[in-house]
């Protein structure tokens, strides 16, 4: 007969390795919370909107004044890197940091995020360069070919001079 018996020893190690793994997980990702609740709430939005998943990005993307249709280019897995990385810039920007800042938002989110939200920083305002724009309104979908505020056609160019 076989003995099905249970290997208590094997499942104490395997239960201490993930507590082990999963408490500072834990403590990293409720710091980087509370910093980015804090951040939140210096930019004039909800904190609690730092705990939804996805709705965490779609209000970074209200702060720095990018429309809310960014969120597929972020989710997307060709274009997250570039427009992941772009949206942590303009972020950065909006609080009148460099992009020194930025590269520690980058690669040391749970430390740059809490200095951001606990820091002295002020929000500037979205620093998109579509949000410099005085008719610029978040919730108003913008159609990059149908800017009224160029009425340069780039197909009525006249040709250029013959030689």
């Amino acid at each position: 007969m076989e003995n099905y018996g249970s290997d208590a020893g094997a499942t104490a190690v395997i239960a201490a390795m993930f507590m082990a793994f999963l408490i500072p997980f834990l403590i990293v990702y409720a710091i980087t919370a509370i910093g980015m609740w804090k951040t939140f709430e210096k930019a004039g939005k909800p904190g609690w909107a730092a705990l939804i998943p996805i709705y965490n990005t779609i209000v970074i993307l209200e702060i720095v004044g990018k429309p809310i249709w960014w969120i597929f280019l972020i989710a997307f897995p060709c274009t997250s890197f570039i427009f992941g990385i772009w949206a942590l810039n303009l972020l950065s920007k909006s609080f009148g940091q460099s992009e020194g800042f930025t590269l520690g938002l980058i690669f040391f989110p749970y430390i740059f995020i809490p200095i951001l939200g606990f820091g002295s920083y002020k929000y500037l305002g979205p620093s998109a360069k579509e949000a410099q724009n005085p008719n610029f309104n978040p919730g108003q979908f913008r159609d990059p070919f149908n800017n009224p505020n160029n009425n340069q056609n780039p197909f009525d160019n006249p040709p250029p001079p013959q030689a």
